[in-house]
């Protein structure tokens, strides 16, 4: 009898520091209480894709999957050497299962031919797309680790954290390596790249109080992926290098002043208001927030509270994603009307991260 294996793997949602972590500055993120759930089970030959949240299936043998990720892995090295909206459209491709098919390859390539089974893969989730609740981030680390733990155990937390990282950059680019770092470990997160430009991450605590006047709100999908958001921001950084680093100096100050609230004992509501609303403003003057939600973001504030972005965002249209609303009255009272067009989530921070569990087949 063969195994299955069913990794689960939470979201998660940039408290503050999105897109500066990019570039070194860091970031607060947290785990959140939604989930992707990953299932593989054995069966007779090549690879079998089951995304049962869009109707989607696909076959396809060993060979085939592994040509896929060594083609997206060298337009991705193309890329890299030249960061541009264009360049990112040969590594993302079209196909819905784009990102299972990489993370597969990369766990593939270390297994030798012989011993590749073949899998019914199967991936569910409550994360919703393009909001920056991470699910792509949930997605990689879910597949890479169940897929160790079937095809070439152990599953343990560096490679899936190496392996998960490869998957990212052909899902996103350059990424900062932020959000599969915290699905995998769970918890609230503060995260920034050392002096060797790899990404350093502690876990932080929090005053529950000070974390619960946070609302989580779906604008919407973006109109661009992630992927293009960021290298149209990285376009922008090369098009006026000084002054985007002075906005990128500003977002590193203002996540200093975040952490020390979130961890400090007498943290002010009118102190974490400004913080919220001085960073949203520096997303606005990089171009992230399109116009319709900064329009309900200055409703937030005129009543009172403060609301940012939380992903990448984007660039024109009706949606950004995920909004993060800091509200510092008790409950939800005055909230402003024009939220209620949008989706609203009432999810947990810091949950745990990555769990996977195994059972005869």
């Amino acid at each position: 009898m063969g195994k299955r294996v069913v990794a689960t793997v939470p979201g998660k949602l940039i408290l503050m520091g999105e897109h500066a972590v990019v570039y070194g500055r860091p970031a607060v993120v947290a785990s959140v209480g939604l989930t992707a759930r990953v299932a593989l089970t054995p069966r007779n030959g090549g690879v079998a894709i089951e995304l049962p949240d869009i109707d989607f299936h696909s076959e396809m043998a060993w060979s085939e999957i592994l040509d896929y990720a060594r083609s997206a892995r060298s337009a991705w090295v193309e890329y890299s050497r030249r960061p541009a909206p264009e360049t990112f459209d040969r590594v993302r491709g079209e196909d819905p299962d784009h990102l299972i098919k990489v993370a597969l390859g990369e766990v593939a390539e270390g297994v030798e031919p012989g011993d590749l089974e073949g899998l019914a893969v199967e991936v569910a989730s409550e994360i919703p797309i393009g909001a920056g609740f991470g699910s792509s981030a949930a997605t990689a680390v879910g597949v890479v680790a169940a897929a160790l733990e079937m095809l070439d155990p152990p599953a343990d937390a560096p490679r899936i954290d190496r392996l998960a990282m490869e998957a990212e950059r052909r899902q996103h680019g350059l990424p900062s390596g932020v959000d599969h770092r915290t699905v995998l470990y769970g918890g609230l997160t503060w995260a920034q790249a050392g002096s060797d430009g790899q990404l350093e991450v502690e876990q932080l605590s929090a005053d529950p109080e000070l974390l619960a006047g946070f609302h989580v709100f779906h604008t919407g999908e973006p109109e661009e992926t992630t992927g293009a958001v960021v290298a149209e921001v990285r376009r922008r950084k090369r098009e006026a290098p000084e002054w985007f680093d002075g906005v990128l100096d500003r977002m590193g100050r203002l996540v200093v002043e975040f952490h020390d609230l979130l961890s400090g004992p007498n943290a002010g509501r009118d102190e974490v208001t400004r913080v919220v609303r001085d960073y949203e403003r520096c997303l606005e003057e990089i171009g992230v927030v399109p116009e319709g939600v900064r329009d309900v973001v200055r409703r937030v504030e005129a009543s009172g509270g403060a609301a940012k972005i939380s992903g990448a965002g984007g660039l024109v249209g009706p949606g950004a994603g995920c909004l993060l609303v800091y509200w510092p009255h008790p409950g939800d009272d005055g909230l402003p009307a024009e939220l209620e067009t949008y989706t609203r989530y009432s999810v947990a921070l810091g949950v745990d991260g990555l769990r996977v569990e195994t059972s005869a087949e």
